[in-house]
């Protein structure tokens, strides 16, 4: 399970969209998010899907890489979908008690998880396309004008880049020291959930270790170098909208655009 959490994880690549400005990425990839939930309209989940679908193929990632993100968060796509049919009144279908399954709550249920799946989707292909420096210099940027009443900016951007960064690191960490501690006998699957809590604790002790020791080597090796935090800093590579990025942006506008339209005159199940 650990092994399938692909957040913070970065594909090399020169395809159209590893060339584009981080920047419009990161804007894109929320504007993605706000039209998923905006869908009003069964028909109108086919405009993200296939638009996605579409992003997916010409970044050359594989889709098999790109699914492979979900499967940690099935028990959260699960929850919410029970939660949905169980518990959103309409007609009544199948009647067991005080539980209700309605065609209402069927569709909503479907709706909510084809959001969440998507959205891991989305998000993963902004990490798998942009690096960890691009990225950091996309936030910084996004939210330069924020300096004006004195927002540390540049310790945001480097902080969020950092735990992203890390978070591979700290899943590789963690799936070698429980090997480690299954090859001295540790039984980490049987048992009720408060034996199951008691024998994560060789693991999380070690891990806390872990990782403060790499914070304090990690800070330790930017102090070596001068690091002084963003002001008077210089960058070697700099930030250009492209024809690219006007071209991604004017798909996800129309996309949109679509979206609005169809929430507005095709037909719904709800």
């Amino acid at each position: 399970m650990l092994r399938d959490i692909t957040i913070g994880q970065y594909f090399p690549g020169k395809s159209v969209i590893h060339r584009m400005d981080p920047r419009m990425k990161l804007i894109l990839s929320l504007v993605y998010i706000v039209m998923l939930f905006c869908v009003g309209t069964e028909i109108g989940f086919l405009v993200p899907i296939v638009f996605l679908i579409i992003a997916i193929q010409i970044s050359k990632i594989p889709m098999k890489m790109v699914l492979k993100g979900i499967k940690p968060i099935l028990p959260l796509i699960i929850f919410t979908a029970v939660l949905n049919i169980f518990f959103v009144s309409g007609t009544p279908l199948v009647q067991w008690g005080f539980l209700t399954i309605s065609l209402e709550g069927i569709l909503v249920a479907l709706k909510m998880v084809i959001r969440i799946i998507f959205l891991i989707m989305g998000t993963s292909l902004l990490t798998y396309t942009t690096s960890p420096i691009a990225l950091t210099d996309a936030i910084e940027q996004l939210l330069k004008p924020l300096n004006k009443i004195k927002f540390p900016v540049h310790e945001m951007a480097m902080m969020m880049t950092i735990a992203l960064r890390f978070i591979p690191t700290l899943i590789e960490e963690t799936d070698k020291i429980m090997s480690a501690q299954k090859a001295r006998g540790a039984d980490m699957e049987s048992g009720g959930l408060r034996q199951r809590i008691k024998a994560m604790i060789p693991i999380l002790i070690p891990l806390f270790v872990s990782a403060f020791r790499r914070a304090e080597e990690l800070a330790l090796a930017m102090e070596c170098r001068c690091y002084r935090g963003g002001e008077g800093r210089t960058r070697m590579r700099q930030l250009h909208y492209s024809r690219l990025d006007w071209y991604g942006a004017a798909c996800m506008a129309l996309c949109f655009a679509v979206v609005i339209v169809l929430n507005l005159f095709a037909p719904t199940l709800l």
